[in-house]
C-alpha cells in the first residue's frame, strides 16, 4: 500500500489543529444551546399542529403515559408514549369480525380504565353506506395491559327494538364516566330506527350496572335545537364526552355536520350533582364553547387531558384539513383554561403550522 511523504512537523500540527477546532465547535454549539435556555427560543420548547392524521381522537394518561385509541379501518389500535405531543407506534388489539352486526365501520373507539382492566368502547356496523347499521360494542382488555389482547362483550343495550337484529337502537360515540359513584355512559343515538341515515342523533344517559352493561332506561338529554346547533343539512348532536374539574360536571359534545367547516362544540353543565344525572332538566346547554375560524375548519369530537406534571389542561381535537364536505380530517391539541364561574374556557383554535409551547412538563 503506498502512503504519501509527510514530515513530523506537520503530523504534529494536524491534530493539534482538530482537537482545537473541535473544542471551538462544542463550546460555540454550548453557547448557543445556553443561549437559547436563556431567552427561551429553542425549538424543542415548542410544537405545531397537526400532530398527525386521523378522526375522532381519544387519549387518556395513565402512570405517566399517554395512551391513544384510534379506529384503523376494521380495526382497532393502542399507542403509547411519554408525551402528549408525539404519540407512539400503533399497536393493534382488535381487529373486526368477518360477519356479524360489528363487521364494518369501526367508528369512534374509546379507551377506559376500570377495575384493573381496559375498556374499549366504538361504534360498528355490518356494512355502509347508507350508515344505518351502526351499533355501539365493548371490548374488554384480557390485564391490565391497555396495548395486550380484548374479549369482546357484546352490543351495548342503547335503547330496545325488538325488530332489530342487534335488538337494540342506532347509537355511535359511547363515552362512560362516574358521578357520585355510579357509572354512567352518554352517547350520540337515534329516536328509533330508520331506512336511512339522514336521520336526527340526539344525546342520551343511561347508568351502568358494570362497564359492559346499561341497566337504566336511556334518557334523552339534549338534541339540536339552538341556532348554533342549526342550519345545515342535518340536524345533530353527538361525540359526548364528560368532563370533570372542581366538583362540576360537563359533557362536551359535537354538533353541526362533521363533514362541514361548520362543525363546533356544545356543552351541557350538570346543574346539581346532588340530584340525578338521569333528569333533562339538571342539565344547562351553552354554546358553541370551540368553533372554527377562516384559518382552521370544522373542529370537533375531542377528549381531554393534563400535562405531564398535571398542571395544565388540554383539548385533543380533530379539524378540517379544507372547507371541501368530506372528512379528510387531522389532530391537533391545544391548551385550555377555566373561567372564574367554573366552566371551561377552550379560546380560539390555533392555526396549522403555529408554534405552541410544549405541555407544561415535557
Amino acid at each position: 500500500m503506498f502512503y504519501p511523504k509527510v514530515s513530523a512537523l506537520k503530523l504534529l500540527i494536524i491534530p493539534a489543529f482538530v482537537l482545537f477546532t473541535s473544542a471551538l465547535s462544542c463550546n460555540t454549539q454550548r453557547a448557543i444551546l445556553n443561549k437559547n435556555a436563556a431567552s427561551g427560543s429553542s425549538v424543542s420548547r415548542t410544537f405545531t399542529n397537526p400532530i398527525g392524521d386521523g378522526a375522532d381522537p381519544w387519549v387518556i394518561k395513565y402512570n405517566k403515559q399517554y395512551y391513544v385509541c384510534q379506529s384503523n379501518g376494521r380495526s382497532i389500535s393502542v399507542s403509547k408514549s411519554e408525551k402528549l405531543t408525539t404519540p407512539g407506534e400503533r399497536v393493534t388489539v382488535w381487529t373486526a369480525p368477518a360477519k356479524g352486526w360489528n363487521s364494518s365501520q369501526i367508528w369512534a373507539p374509546e379507551l377506559h380504565h376500570f377495575n384493573n382492566r381496559w375498556y374499549i368502547y366504538y361504534a360498528a356496523g355490518k356494512s355502509g353506506p347508507p350508515y344505518i347499521h351502526q351499533r355501539s360494542g365493548v371490548l374488554e382488555s384480557a390485564s391490565n395491559d391497555p396495548q395486550g389482547q380484548y374479549i369482546d362483550k357484546g352490543v351495548l343495550n342503547t335503547g330496545s327494538d325488538p325488530q332489530d337484529p342487534a335488538g337494540t337502537i342506532w347509537a355511535i360515540d359511547v363515552n362512560v364516566g362516574k358521578i357520585n359513584t355510579k357509572l354512567y355512559a352518554v352517547w350520540s343515538g337515534w329516536d328509533k330506527n330508520a331506512a336511512t341515515d339522514k336521520t336526527s342523533q340526539h344525546l342520551y344517559i343511561a347508568e351502568m350496572s358494570n362497564p359492559w352493561t346499561i341497566k337504566s332506561e336511556r334518557v334523552k338529554i339534549s338534541s339540536a335545537i339552538e341556532a348554533w346547533e342549526t342550519g345545515g343539512p342535518l340536524d345533530l348532536n353527538e361525540g359526548p364526552e364528560f368532563l370533570k374539574n372542581a366538583g362540576q360536571t360537563f359533557i362536551i359534545y359535537s354538533t353541526r355536520e362533521s363533514w362541514t367547516p361548520e362543525y363546533r362544540l356544545g356543552q351541557l353543565r350538570l346543574l346539581d350533582s346532588t340530584k340525578t344525572p338521569l333528569d333533562a332538566s339538571n342539565w344547562q346547554k351553552k354554546g358553541p364553547v370551540f368553533q372554527g375560524t377562516s384559518l382552521v375548519h370544522g373542529p370537533g369530537h375531542a377528549s381531554f387531558t393534563t400535562s405531564p406534571d398535571g398542571k395544565e389542561w388540554w383539548i385533543f381535537y380533530h379539524a378540517k384539513k379544507s372547507t371541501a364536505h368530506g372528512w379528510d380530517r387531522d389532530l391537533r391539541l391545544q391548551k385550555f383554561t377555566w373561567k372564574g364561574d367554573g366552566n371551561p374556557d377552550f379560546g380560539i383554535p390555533v392555526p396549522a403550522g403555529t408554534p405552541v409551547p410544549l405541555p407544561s412538563g415535557e
